[in-house]
């Protein structure tokens, strides 16, 4: 019955998470953001201390609950292995190991100096939530849009508009590559040894199972009911169990319940700690020396104090040409300070919160957010107007950041807030290179900050020039958008390291 409750919990979970990252639509948010704001690295870094304290609890109560529960990637593990195990004779496949302790507090000590270093790429890299979202988003999404537009086209063909198609595009072609990496990596280690990702690299693994350690409920081997039989440590996905000396590393269990289903004996069910399984020699002798004990409690403390520490420190819209240029793909303008979206309020902030989820981009109606390819902060997104531009009355990224990098903003705020400034590149001007009017970067501006003038001052008959006033201008790149030079725009946007309101 317990493995069958854990089991319906990690579906629904699953595929709520899953489901945040496919929507296109906009509308799952309002139902289950919930799901991302409840994971551990986002709730750790938007300093969500309510979050934070309700899954320690938790699993000081049950154990790594959230790794078999709440956690996408360890759901997404469990699957792959499920699947392993349904080919003939490796259902009881696993076998018991001891710890990797030197690699487990060996990965989680370099994630907390990333963390107070502010490498961004390395936090993003190693988070688990974050691992899942850019699979989700690279992988599963365009299959999944894909799917949709083969839906849309055959209920166009019976004049039916219940599914309309969307532009499938890949925002970034490293962050897919580490995507891919990343899980076929993952999926390798499922496919042969279950939760080995999570209990020899997962740092938020690590830190829940120091926790664990001290969980009052938890699955406990009575030796005087136990025949030897070895089903149990077989059937353990974690390799944790030793059936030979009838103990468990508590630490590494992901209380998924499969050894309380496969024993017929009854001689593994959930107890309470303090609660002494059976009188046999076997079982009178600790599995924990005190010790050990004080040994994982001043880890624990100190590894949760460094975490603590470290987070409170911390396909275009429409190509527009106006008949004046040839239509071709827009290049990136070589910026000296990364845009980063209103919300935000700081390069600096966003930097140190971002978890490089990719639901933000998944998010953005206009293709305006994108994972970045510079190595420090590899896969945090940024803003690009290749493909549209921020619109004033758009805060999606604002209501779906579950990490705090990107705070909720309303629209008024976002329409007062500079994320930047645009910047006029004469050599690229139309009107000067083509000798004919323009003007679509002044028409176009929402904050009215562009005004255009006679390129000759003594001559007002002369073709018309931008000029920008930075003050009222807010970066939402309208102008470099909506510019029809080609193949660089002759007015780009600068971002800003702190934003600012006028």
């Amino acid at each position: 019955m317990l493995r069958k409750i854990r089991i319906t919990l990690a579906t629904v979970f699953f595929a709520a998470v899953t489901m945040l990252f496919l929507d296109f639509t906009g509308t799952v948010h309002a139902w289950l953001g919930w799901t991302a704001k409840v994971q551990f690295m986002p709730a750790l870094l938007a300093l969500n201390v309510g979050v934070v304290v309700l899954l320690l609890l938790l699993t000081l109560l049950l154990g790594r609950v959230y790794c078999s529960v709440i956690c996408p990637l360890g759901v997404m593990q469990d699957v792959i292995s499920w699947i392993s195990g349904k080919r003939k004779k490796h259902r009881y496949r696993f076998t018991y190991s001891p710890e990797k302790r030197w690699l487990r507090y060996g990965v989680l000590a370099a994630f907390v100096v990333c963390l107070v270093a502010g490498i961004g790429s390395a936090v993003a890299l190693l988070a688990p939530y974050s691992s899942y979202g850019r699979i989700a988003a690279n992988l599963l999404a365009p299959v999944y849009q894909w799917g949709n537009n083969l839906l849309a086209y055959f209920a166009e063909r019976m004049d039916s508009y219940a599914f309309y198609s969307t532009d499938v595009l890949i925002a970034s072609l490293p962050t897919f590559i580490i995507a891919v990496v990343t899980f076929a990596a993952i999926a390798v280690l499922a496919w042969r040894n279950g939760r080995t990702y999570c209990n020899t690299i997962c740092p938020v693994g690590t830190v829940l199972g120091l926790v664990s350690r001290f969980s009052l409920l938890r699955p406990t081997i009575d030796t005087s009911k136990c025949n030897a039989c070895g089903l149990c440590g077989r059937r353990c996905k974690a390799s944790c169990i030793n059936s030979k000396h009838h103990t468990i590393d508590y630490s590494r269990c992901v209380a998924c319940m499969d050894c309380i289903d496969t024993c017929k004996h009854g001689a593994i069910k959930l107890r309470l700690r303090t609660r002494t399984a059976t009188k046999s020699p076997a079982a009178e002798k600790p599995a924990v020396t005190p010790e050990q004990i004080d040994t994982a409690r001043r880890t624990f403390i100190t590894a949760t104090a460094m975490v603590a520490a470290t987070s409170a420190l911390k396909a275009q819209e429409k190509k527009v040409d106006g008949g004046l240029a040839v239509i071709e793909d827009k290049k990136i303008p070589n910026r000296a300070t990364p845009i980063v979206p209103p919300g935000a309020w700081s390069a600096r902030h966003f930097a140190q919160h971002c978890t490089g989820c990719q639901l933000c981009v998944q998010a953005c109606p206009s293709d305006v957010l994108r994972p970045s390819t510079d190595l420090q902060r590899l896969m945090q997104p940024e803003m690009g107007y290749e493909n549209g531009y921020c619109r004033p009355e758009c805060n999606r990224c604002s209501q779906v950041c579950p990490a705090g990098a990107i705070k909720p903003i309303t629209i008024e705020d976002k329409s007062s807030t500079r994320i930047g400034h645009a910047v006029w590149v004469r050599k690229n001007c139309i009107p000067l290179t083509e000798g004919v009017e323009c003007g679509n970067c002044a028409r176009h501006c929402p904050s009215g900050a562009i005004l255009m003038v006679p390129a000759d001052a003594d001559n007002p008959d002369s073709v018309k020039i931008p000029v920008v006033n930075t003050e009222r201008c807010i970066g939402c790149g309208a102008c470099e958008n909506l510019c029809p030079s080609r193949p660089f725009s002759a007015i780009y946007v600068e971002g800003h390291e702190v934003h600012s309101r006028y």
